[in-house]
């Protein structure tokens, strides 16, 4: 499954049977943050 990052549009590809490749596809209101963005955005936060 191919996943767009919503910060900086980076495109990754992610296993289909993953947990987060489920949840996207079950719940399409969920985006996807590469793990960059996300621990830069944790590092902040903290």
């Amino acid at each position: 499954m191919r996943v767009k990052c919503v910060i900086c549009d980076k495109i990754e590809t992610l296993d289909d049977e993953s947990i987060i490749a489920k949840r996207l596809r079950n719940r399409p209101i969920h985006t996807y943050m590469c793990a960059d963005c996300h621990d830069r955005i944790r590092d902040k936060t903290n």
